[in-house]
């Protein structure tokens, strides 16, 4: 192939990334994809508002903080900050936050295409961005305002300091921006500590064989990590906020089964659940890795292993993996991470099997040829399937938050507040103040005495704890119901009026609270 023709292939090439690119950037309104296999996600109508409402709250109503309410902010500072950031310059919009994650994605896109151009051909690094700006699971969950985006983003910056070590005149300079990355990536995520041996491989492999340089460097990392997050841990503790800290990581606490060997049935889970996320490219990439460690005396396997980059994004995805398996409460989006380290890994190994191949070890490149046509033919296909996602928007929630806002504006009944699990996903969309009822320092029974909301909205059913807790304080009017999204269990949303009980009436908590009471209008199931 003449030059020309080879700069014009990887401009056409240049121009399709871009376009995928750009269409993640549009109609940032819209509902997550509905129908697809992550409808089950909770974060398409919880988490933009959750980890964004300190931001929301200060532009809003000049406080960031809700005593008793679910209030992430001291755990997870550095999202809401940015948002926070944000709206002062476009005021409170749920674009503008969407738009912030789209462009931590296009981000990670840029930073996975440096790291693997560490070691490795630029085709191979423009390949792993096609998968990934290709792939339909990645689309929907980067155009949501959620911290994985950013998490990845940070990860990928630190990757690329810790394999270029050898190239810095101050290495140690570069380690302490490392650590000071994976503080920010802490304070962005919890479980971003999962990822400590993905950044901490590099700093050890790229300075190897001079053990003594690795090891101040590792020093150097970790101790501007711990003395970073000792001071904000300060902070909060000062602010006295560290119950709110602590609270994150309870509601993030899963019952874990009683049997001994819970880990297993959970790692199964949390392993085969890439299926869920892409039923083709996260296999190939584990086939593919399966021929790595097949081939293990083969000096092309051994160069592998001994590269930076392979080996911090194997251990990014067995990162995420063990957290999910200790979690036991694994979510369509925590696999995200997975997705977008597989996608840099395959193309890694598919480039080591074609260029390893020889005469007698012909089955090395065709293991490659035929990695890179089905990978090639998958992202056709994926490509095909984010389009349709792109150029089919709909507004479903958007809508129904609206038409719930508005409804509530104009049939007054005392406190415009509301109390939902959706509440501070609305709150960003419309401006209407809420509480949640499922999260919080406080029980909700305290909570909705203390703030005297007149309204609440479920989800297609009424828990009946929630109804108890409701039936201290309030009878209830259902008044209205709005469709939204896909989710068999979650499309409808349902507006009621909260009655305060007549003065002097006082329930006690119980089981007997858990039914319709008499002065209640109640037309949904209760379980």
């Amino acid at each position: 192939m003449s030059v020309s023709l080879r700069r014009g292939a990887f401009l056409v090439w240049l121009l399709a990334i871009c376009a995928f690119a750009l269409a993640h950037c549009l109609h940032l309104r819209a509902d997550f994809p509905n129908h697809s296999p992550w409808m089950m996600d909770w974060a398409k109508y919880t988490d933009e508002g959750w980890y964004g409402n300190a931001a929301v709250r200060a532009h809003l109503f000049g406080h960031w903080y809700l005593p008793g309410d679910f209030n992430p902010a001291p755990a997870v500072p550095v999202w809401p900050i940015l948002e926070w950031i944000l709206f002062c310059l476009t005021g409170v919009k749920i674009e503008a936050a969407r738009a912030l994650a789209v462009s931590f994605f296009l981000l990670d896109l840029y930073l996975g295409y440096l790291l693997l151009r560490v070691r490795g051909s630029r085709w191979m690094a423009l390949f792993a961005v096609t998968l990934a700006v290709t792939s339909p699971f990645l689309y929907a969950f980067s155009r949501l305002a959620i911290l994985e985006p950013m998490l990845i983003a940070l990860l990928l910056a630190g990757l690329n300091l810790a394999a270029r070590l050898p190239r810095f005149r101050s290495p140690l300079k570069a380690s302490a921006a490392i650590g000071l990355l994976f503080t920010l990536m802490l304070l962005t995520k919890t479980s971003g500590v999962f990822l400590l041996p993905a950044l901490g491989w590099p700093i050890a492999v790229s300075l190897w064989p001079d053990w003594r340089k690795a090891l101040r460097c590792a020093i150097v990392a970790a101790s501007t990590s711990a003395l970073t997050f000792c001071a904000w841990m300060a902070l909060v503790i000062h602010a006295g906020l560290l119950s709110d800290y602590r609270y994150l990581f309870f509601v993030n606490k899963y019952e874990k089964p009683s049997v001994i060997y819970w880990p297993l049935f959970s790692f199964w889970w949390s392993f085969h659940g890439g299926l869920w996320a892409d039923r083709a490219l996260i296999p190939l990439a584990g086939i593919a890795f399966l021929i790595v460690v097949l081939a293990w005396k083969a000096a092309w396997s051994r160069a592998l292993f001994r590269d930076p980059v392979f080996g911090s994004s194997v251990l990014a995805v067995a990162g995420y993996i063990l957290f999910m398996t200790y979690q036991n409460h694994p979510q369509a989006r925590y696999f995200t991470v997975i997705g977008f380290f597989s996608f840099l890994l395959l193309p890694m190994i598919v480039e080591a099997l074609l260029v390893a191949g020889t005469y007698k070890q012909r089955w090395t490149k065709l293991c490659g040829a035929g990695l890179l046509a089905a990978a090639c033919l998958v992202a056709l296909f994926n490509g095909a399937w984010t389009l349709e996602y792109a150029l089919h928007p709909e507004y479903t929630f958007v809508d129904a938050a609206w038409r719930l806002t508005r409804y509530i504006e104009t049939h007054p009944n005392g406190n415009p507040l509301l109390v939902s699990i959706s509440g501070d996903e609305i709150t960003m969309i419309t401006h209407l103040p809420s509480l949640c009822d499922d999260f919080g320092t406080e029980e909700l029974v305290q909570k909705l005495d203390h703030y005297q909301p007149g309204w609440w909205a479920t989800w297609n059913d009424i828990d009946p704890g929630t109804l108890e807790d409701l039936h201290v304080h309030h009878s209830l009017e259902q008044v209205a119901s709005f469709r939204a999204f896909d989710d068999p269990d979650r499309n409808v949303l349902v507006l009621f009026k909260l009655h305060p009980l007549p003065v002097g009436e006082v329930r006690e908590g119980g089981p007997e609270l858990q039914v319709p009471l008499p002065g209640d209008r109640i037309q949904i199931p209760i379980q």
